[in-house]
């Protein structure tokens, strides 16, 4: 269990980095926009992430 919660993070942070690695300047940019962006929008953005996840995990599981 607590191997499959490291391998899950690891690939957290593999995904994470995709874009900065990929295109720094996009990346540079969103991160302006959600810097701007007021908590409400943010935590919707967070719950949806969340609940996407959760439900991704459900069906591959």
């Amino acid at each position: 269990m607590v191997q499959d919660l490291l391998a899950a993070l690891c690939l957290v942070l593999v995904i994470e980095g995709l874009l900065p690695f990929v295109a720094p300047s996009a990346w540079r940019n969103m991160m302006l926009t959600l810097a701007q962006t007021d908590d409400k929008n943010i935590r919707l953005l967070g719950l949806i992430s969340m609940l996407l996840g959760a439900g991704l995990l459900f069906v591959v599981k």
